[in-house]
């Protein structure tokens, strides 16, 4: 059992920055991957990045490239997720997720942090 806990959230200007942390319990959490999803006001949950378990690969949606980047510290059991160069369609609550066969199966998830951006 993995329990993720999101921190970081707040309100921001656009073309400013944040870092969502997301810790996790557990002895496993090095072995799988991690994503971060967002759901903006009455949209749909997106994938927005994700890490393979070692941290050597990672994706990013193309909304985010270039701006966001995905990290991990294993020893300290943390995914983040440093955001730049905001823009108010960042606005949304952002999970992180637990893949624990890194085939795309986030089976636990967090409880969010809202994500606001002021234009």
């Amino acid at each position: 059992q993995v329990q993720l806990v999101e921190s970081g959230g707040g309100l921001v200007q656009a073309g400013g920055s944040l870092r969502l942390s997301c810790a996790a319990s557990g002895r496993t959490f090095s072995t799988y991957a991690m994503g971060w999803f967002r759901q903006g006001p009455g949209k749909e949950r997106e994938l927005v990045a994700a890490s393979s378990w070692s941290g050597g690969s990672t994706y990013y949606a193309d909304s985010v490239k270039g701006r966001f980047t995905i990290s991990r510290d294993n020893a300290k059991n943390t995914v983040y997720l440093q955001m730049n160069s905001l823009k108010p369609e960042d606005t949304a609550v952002y999970y992180c997720a637990a893949d624990p066969q890194d085939g795309g199966e986030y089976g636990y998830w967090g409880q969010g942090t809202q994500v606001t951006v002021s234009s």
